[in-house]
């Protein structure tokens, strides 16, 4: 039979210190009361002791959690793991940290993680996307905490919003593929009912091909649910190679499906950028390596994690008083796959 050993506590911490337990939480604390020499004695003798000094009921007094809620589409995402990695770095030196919920491009589950969110006092939140369900949009209205937006420019933000436009993202790279002559352009995407900055894109490629002239709608391809894999990348683009081998040039919804695209033109003996270009969203490692290099936008998420960061800190410290809207500004990459 497994016995479980006693935590140590605060009497315990103060005993081997040789001073009083209210001395020891105001050391943790970072009293100025407390010498550098008593708060050192204090910090040794917790550590001998394996003591974790339990915060709650200092929050419970000062109405702070020292915590930021935040919501993201997908843990394993490369893009949204880089946020969460800015934001984190920005908030350590403040002693905040994150609370992370993942909705799986589903709204209804971005809702029940707001509301479990809000339930434990967060400093702020975060989320992503600009859309979100009538009762998610409510809650958050009414957090009465700062509330951020990111990846996307909404026309009417709930508070604060760092991102970009998605559809203006692709509207760049559609401009440029027509610049150098291309006419017949595919858009390979997943389920634009869940994946809302998916949606933008598609958006923006349908924009882009009209206000050329161009045909806009008959290429394109459906690639499955949110987030597509590559495997998911591949089908499409074989789909598209069978049904429509005139076209000239593909743009993904992100590196992942233009990744799988391209292996699937090697597959095919389809020269790439020879007889079709590819080119995809996110700047991914994968991007970079792959065999041509893939094209694509690169859409800062780091900087969007640290000056999301920066801008909870400045309104916490009263220096962001008034709704911020900062916008990010992508960056297209030619690579290889593109010519």
């Amino acid at each position: 039979m497994t016995t479980v050993r006693k935590s140590p506590t605060m009497a315990d911490v103060a005993r081997l210190a040789g001073v009083s337990p209210m001395t020891v939480s105001r050391a943790f604390k970072a009293d100025s009361s407390v010498s550098s020499a008593t708060r050192d004695t204090i910090l040794k003798a917790a550590d001998d002791l394996g003591y974790v000094f339990d915060s709650t009921a200092s929050n419970l007094r000062s109405q702070k959690t020292d915590f930021i809620a935040v919501t993201i589409p997908s843990i394993n995402n490369a893009n949204f793991a880089e946020t969460v990695r800015g934001l984190s770095e920005g908030l350590k030196p403040r002693g905040l940290q994150i609370l992370l919920g993942y909705t799986d491009y589903d709204m209804a589950e971005e809702e029940r993680l707001i509301e479990q969110f809000l339930r434990r006092r967060p400093e702020a939140i975060v989320v992503t996307g600009g859309r979100h369900t009538p009762r998610a949009r409510r809650m958050l209205e009414n957090a009465g905490i700062p509330v951020i937006e990111t990846w996307d420019l909404p026309e009417n933000p709930i508070g604060h919003v760092i991102g970009f436009s998605n559809a203006d993202a692709v509207r760049g790279m559609v401009d440029h593929f027509v610049a150098q002559g291309l006419t017949r352009i595919a858009f390979i995407g997943g389920d634009a009912s869940r994946d809302t900055r998916g949606a933008d894109r598609r958006a923006g490629f349908i924009a882009a091909m009209q206000a050329h002239g161009l045909d806009a709608t008959t290429r394109l391809i459906a690639a499955g649910a949110p987030p597509i894999s590559i495997r998911e990348g591949a089908a499409a683009m074989g789909r598209l190679l069978e049904t429509l081998p005139d076209t000239q040039a593909v743009i993904c919804v992100s590196d992942l499906s233009a990744f799988g695209a391209l292996t699937e033109c090697q597959r095919r003996g389809v020269a790439v950028p020879g007889k079709l270009w590819i080119a995809g969203f996110g700047d991914y490692e994968i991007a970079g390596i792959a065999v041509p290099a893939l094209t694509t936008i690169n859409p800062f998420p780091n900087d969007i994690g640290a000056r999301t960061a920066a801008l909870i800190l400045d309104v916490l410290d009263g220096r962001q008083v008034t709704p911020a809207r900062i916008a990010i500004s992508p960056e297209l990459l030619i690579r290889q796959s593109t010519g």
